[in-house]
């Protein structure tokens, strides 16, 4: 039973929008997507069954240019009989087309289009043969699943790709019926399971399964089987560690600190200037040579007094 509400916190990161999203799958429709965009494949997209958005958003990184997107959900509309109405009290009694939508914003400038209602309306709103990628993860009802594989086959392209989730969970048999009776009787081509969803084709799956495995072998965190059934090469991945793709955080994540600009030192003080040198020449200093202080003192007292008197003005 589903128990997360809606939170009044906006998501920050996709693994802030709840729902179930595992990291292989994230893997997995990234690599489907960029193989078909690399080969120049042009289709549009379409999600049955979005809850609060998850898968939804990240599907939405993909769409090119002139591609139409298209989203169909119950939501809080009614449900179409007793038993997808009780489904729905029991699941999905937080989600509504609100919560969906700002999610939705929080990573992407436009919504995609929103079909509100059973996903019986989709093949009277999509135009047949125009998808390249289809998520069909809508009711667990056999009645409701078996018809979501048929609008499926009918809208996508040659080689488009359709991905079924919960085809194997305990408390899905009705979606575990309709997918195998899809590729016993309805001649869906398995391309790989992952541990929740089932990847196919109507077209020719060998192409894409040799590069599916030459991928899964060169990577040491996907586990990988291959077994044959019923005529088909049906190949197991599973993660071992793995790390979700990269994904752009939303308007919502806060934005890194500004660097710290690093003080600039201060310059260092010019030195003084020298001061100039003098341009006036010191006094002499007035000193007697020690040679004439001996020569006076050697000399007759009369040529010395009359030496002294001359020197002191007296006559």
């Amino acid at each position: 039973m589903v128990t997360t509400q809606e939170t009044k916190r906006p998501p920050r990161r996709l693994d802030d929008v709840p729902g179930w999203f595992p990291v292989l799958d994230q893997l997995l429709f990234d690599w489907f997507l960029n193989r078909q965009e690399s080969a120049g494949m042009r289709g549009d997209l379409l999600e049955v069954g979005v809850y609060m958005g998850k898968s939804a958003i990240f599907i939405g990184r993909h769409q090119q240019p002139a591609e139409r997107y298209t989203v169909c959900d119950l939501f809080e509309g009614e449900a179409p009989d007793d038993a997808n109405r009780a489904e729905s009290t029991k699941s999905y009694s937080a989600l509504t087309r609100r919560v969906f939508e700002d999610n939705y914003r929080s990573f992407h400038d436009e919504l995609p289009r929103v079909l509100q209602g059973p996903s019986s309306v989709v093949p009277a709103e999509v135009e047949p043969r125009s998808c390249r990628f289809v998520h069909i993860d809508a009711s667990h009802l056999y009645e409701h699943v078996h018809g979501d594989i048929g609008a499926a086959r009918d809208l996508l392209l040659p080689d488009g790709i359709v991905v079924l989730d919960d085809f194997r969970s305990e408390h899905t048999p009705g979606v575990s019926i309709a997918t195998w009776e899809a590729v016993l009787n309805r001649s869906l081509r398995p391309i790989c399971l992952s541990t929740q969803k089932l990847y196919g084709t109507w077209g020719d799956p060998e192409p894409v399964q040799e590069e599916l495995l030459a991928m899964a072998r060169d990577r040491s965190d996907c586990h990988l089987s291959v077994q044959e059934a019923a005529g088909h090469r049906i190949v197991r991945l599973k993660s071992k560690g793995m790390q979700a793709p990269e994904f752009p955080p939303s308007r919502h994540a806060e934005a890194p600190p500004e660097p710290t600009p690093t003080p600039q030192e201060a310059p260092a003080p010019a030195p003084a200037p020298a001061p100039a040198p003098s341009t006036t020449r010191p006094a002499p200093r007035r000193t007697t040579s020690r040679a004439r202080r001996v020569a006076v003192d050697l000399l007759p007292p009369v040529v010395t007094r009359a030496i002294r008197n001359a020197r002191t003005g007296r006559s």
